[in-house]
């Protein structure tokens, strides 16, 4: 079960560090007229920046803290706050009716969820 959470943290971390790049570097109109990214259009350049930096912090969060060994708990609180991440991203795909994106974010949210309960219950990091 070790290696499918660390396995689930690694998909994780890759879905926010491109999420978040894409964020952080594409021009907002761009992102506005791409498939799932309208919503982008309704909200400020600098929240959709802010959002991006905080899904590449995510990234490094599943990750980081685990492999250096430095305060591993960084793991399952930062898979719980994409757990909330992903609460607002459907609400938001939702109201827009774009269900197929609230459907694969409620796939992350899951993977997430998966990973918080791992590393916080039955296969916590020790050290």
């Amino acid at each position: 079960m070790n290696l499918a959470l660390w396995i689930g943290a690694a998909l994780l971390a890759v879905v926010a560090l491109a999420g978040g790049a894409i964020k952080t570097f594409t021009p907002q109109a761009k992102l506005a007229a791409s498939p799932g990214g309208a919503w982008t259009g309704d909200v400020s350049a600098a929240f959709v920046k802010a959002l991006g930096v905080l899904e590449i912090l995510a990234a490094v969060g599943l990750i980081v803290p685990a492999v250096v060994g430095v305060a591993p708990v960084l793991v399952p609180v930062t898979a719980l706050c994409w757990v909330l991440l992903m609460i607002g991203a459907m609400v938001t795909h939702g109201r827009r009716g774009e269900l197929r994106f609230a459907i694969l974010n409620l796939i992350y949210l899951a993977l997430a969820a998966f990973i918080a309960w791992g590393r916080f219950g039955p296969w916590p990091f020790t050290g």
